[in-house]
């Protein structure tokens, strides 16, 4: 069996960082919030929140990257 990257010795993945914090705004939650987008890019993980996700919806859809938006 191959491991992925970010799985442990233990089988499971690497926590998230609390808190969780926006890439657009930097509006923070302990936990992110099911409203919240997620994205991978550049192997890095996003958060966006729901107010940024709802202002650049058409440009998420699109997959533009978020340096366009």
């Amino acid at each position: 069996m191959t491991s992925l990257p970010g799985d442990s010795d233990s089988g499971g993945s690497t926590p998230e960082p609390r808190p969780i914090a926006c890439a657009r705004c930097g509006a923070t939650a302990e936990e992110p919030p099911l409203t919240w987008t997620f994205s991978v890019e550049n192997g890095t993980r996003h958060y966006i929140c729901d107010g940024c996700a709802r202002a650049n919806l058409r440009a998420i859809e699109g997959r533009l990257d978020s340096t366009w938006w």
